[in-house]
Order: structure tokens, then C-alpha cells, then sequence
């Protein structure tokens, strides 16, 4: 009992020097001034393309601070004119996401748990090959290809083509936390019955749900913001995503910025509503393989 009373003396000092060491440090004001500012400076051009697609026409050169007179005729022929281009950009990136989640999904289960030996780090290496090959180089590639294949102009090809950034993406993803799930989780369903895929299927997949959710938010982000394919594989106006269609609109409202900034506005809401909804799972599924458990 006496050989406990230090111990207890060392613990109990332990604690007070613990707790003193986390005494919270008083904030300085300063650094939440500079903060502000470097906030402020970063959000001022949404702030300012908000600004300018409330103007009416003709508010192009002096635009106010502040859009006290309101007019939604910006919107109104953006809506009118590019309405089409966000619906094509809305299929192809769901497009690419759902093809994106089928190929990675199993892939990254696959380098996972199934036994490769070295082949692993060989293909591992040619995913990440595969993110360091210029854009340039595969569009023009892929524009030989679809021209022979009939693919131009068409929500197959661009889908495809978008799914080249999100599928490497996935798999490394996706590999990453799959690895932390226990092996055992899975064993217990062979055991009680369950095939492969329905193991997969109902055990994996949910379990994986934050790093799904995560590979399709950045998969969408990858080909809602694509310029360079929808430039390369498109030469129609019927087939025209939202990006290469401010990028067209530009020339003929050189004079009224109002329906440009609209349409930008509206490009960059379902980017903006998705980050949003998501980011507690995204913040989960990129940390999610960190620690393997």
C-alpha cells in the first residue's frame, strides 16, 4: 500500500500539470482581423458576380457597390439561353459519376483485400500514371477514337471522357479506407451465407458510405467543371456543357455582363448545394483510411 501513495502523488501531479498545459491561450485579435480580411478577399469576386448578374442592362462599366436597383432580366435570359447547356452539363456529370462508382467501387475493393503480392504497387502506379498524362494528349486521342466510333456530340462520349479523372480518383480513395475495414466483417458474411458480390454489396458498400460519397462529390465537381473535353468532343450546340457555353456567351454580351454573371451564378449553385450537404461526409471519407484499424 505504501509503494502506492507515489504512484498516486506522480498521477495526481501528472493531472495538475496536464490540465495546467491546457489552459486555452487567449486569442489575439489581430490574427482574427487578418483573418477576416483574407476571408473577405477571397469571397469579394462571387460576391461581385452575384453583384453584377442583379444589374439591369447596361451596368456593365459602373456598377455599384451594392445592386439597390434589383432586375433578374440577367437570369431571365440566361435561363432562356443556357438552360439547355446546365441540363447537358447535369446528365454528364451524373453520368460520370454513376459510371465512375461502378468501375472504382469494385476496383478499390479489389487491391484492397484480394491478394496481388507486388502486382499491387505495379497497379497502383499505372492509376496514378494514368492523373499524370496532360488533358490535352487524351482529348486528342479520344477525339480519333470517338470520330471513329461515332461518339462526338454525344452523352456516352463525354461521359466516358470525364470518367478518366474521376475513376483514378476513386480507386486510390476508395482503396484507402476499404483497406481499414476488418477482414472479419466480411468473413462474417460468408459465414452466415453470403456470396462475394452480395458481401460487396451489403456489407462493404455501406460501410464504405463516406468515402462513396466523397469519390462521387469530387467526380461530379471533375466533370461539372470540364472545359477541355466539352471543347474537344463537341461541335454541336445541341450537345453543349454549361462551361463551354459561358465560354461562348462571352463574345456576344461583351457589352452587358448581367447574363454572363447569371450564368455563372447558376453554374456554380449545384457545386455550391453539393459541397454543402456533403461536407461531413467528406471530411470523414478522406480521413476515413488515415488510421487502419
Amino acid at each position: 500500500m505504501s509503494a502506492a501513495v507515489p504512484i498516486a502523488r506522480r498521477t495526481s501531479g501528472g493531472d495538475v500539470a496536464g490540465s495546467a498545459s491546457r489552459v486555452p491561450t487567449p486569442r489575439r485579435p489581430g490574427h482574427t482581423i487578418l483573418g477576416v480580411i483574407i476571408i473577405a478577399v477571397m469571397l469579394f469576386p462571387l460576391y461581385w458576380m452575384l453583384n453584377v448578374s442583379l444589374q439591369p442592362a447596361g451596368n456593365a462599366v459602373a456598377t455599384p457597390w451594392l445592386p439597390l436597383d434589383l432586375s433578374w432580366d440577367g437570369y431571365a435570359t440566361a435561363l432562356a439561353e443556357q438552360g439547355g447547356n446546365l441540363v447537358t452539363s447535369l446528365i454528364v456529370s451524373l453520368g460520370a459519376v454513376v459510371f465512375s462508382l461502378v468501375v472504382a467501387a469494385p476496383a478499390a475493393y479489389a487491391l484492397a483485400h484480394f491478394r496481388f503480392g507486388k502486382w499491387v504497387v505495379v497497379l497502383l502506379f499505372g492509376v496514378l500514371t494514368t492523373q499524370m498524362v496532360p488533358g490535352i494528349v487524351v482529348a486528342n486521342a479520344l477525339y480519333s477514337a470517338y470520330s471513329d466510333l461515332g461518339l462526338l456530340n454525344t452523352y456516352v462520349g463525354l461521359i466516358l471522357a470525364d470518367s478518366a479523372a474521376g475513376i483514378p480518383f476513386s480507386i486510390i480513395l476508395m482503396r484507402a479506407f476499404m483497406m481499414s475495414i476488418p477482414a472479419s466483417i466480411v468473413e462474417a458474411a460468408y459465414v452466415d451465407g453470403a456470396g462475394p458480390v452480395r458481401a460487396f454489396v451489403s456489407v462493404v458498400l455501406p460501410i464504405s458510405r463516406n468515402a462513396l460519397i466523397t469519390s462521387a462529390l469530387f467526380t461530379f465537381l471533375f466533370a461539372w467543371g470540364d472545359f477541355l473535353f466539352a471543347l474537344t468532343l463537341t461541335t454541336s450546340e445541341s450537345m453543349r456543357p454549361i462551361t463551354l457555353g459561358l465560354y461562348s456567351y462571352i463574345g456576344g454580351y461583351v457589352s452587358d455582363w448581367s447574363p454572363i454573371m447569371a450564368t455563372a451564378v447558376l453554374s456554380s449553385l449545384p457545386a455550391i448545394a453539393l459541397l454543402v450537404l456533403a461536407q461531413r461526409y467528406v471530411a470523414a471519407g478522406v480521413t476515413g483510411g488515415a488510421v487502419k484499424s
